[in-house]
């Protein structure tokens, strides 16, 4: 059996149906304060195409650079490519992440891996063989 997820009491279905302001109730107050203080241009037209995406009129891939944006409800089940500063990386939104920022699911960099040194590296690398 498999667990639905409840997102303050309530299932993703009915947080889908509340209004603007019963939905930002439910939201972390720093989520809360960044959406009560206005939505810019670019959120604006992200926030279009996933609509439209959700409507079934869009079948392109939603690529962006803003990762501040909050995860709202109608969001799940998309699959958003987010920049990583490098690539766009795609991110399969779940319910769980609601209430969350979209670049807390993209890492922007890389774990580091060290090679062996080359020649000239250090003061002993020039007595390492060549073989």
């Amino acid at each position: 059996m498999v667990k639905e997820y409840k997102y303050r009491g309530l299932a993703i279905e009915e947080i889908k149906n509340l209004s603007l302001e019963k939905l930002f109730e439910l939201l972390p107050s720093r989520a809360r304060r960044s959406l009560t203080r206005g939505i810019t241009d670019g959120k604006r037209k992200l926030l279009e195409e996933i609509k439209s995406a959700n409507s079934g009129k869009a079948n392109t891939q939603i690529k962006t650079h803003l990762r501040d944006v909050i995860v709202l409800p109608y969001f799940v089940g998309l699959t958003i490519h987010v920049y990583s500063g490098k690539e766009f990386l795609p991110v399969t939104i779940r319910p769980e992440m609601v209430g969350h920022y979209l670049g807390e699911f993209v890492r922007t960099n890389k774990r580091v891996i060290h090679g062996a040194p080359g020649v000239g590296a250090s003061r002993s690398s020039l007595y390492v063989p060549l073989k």
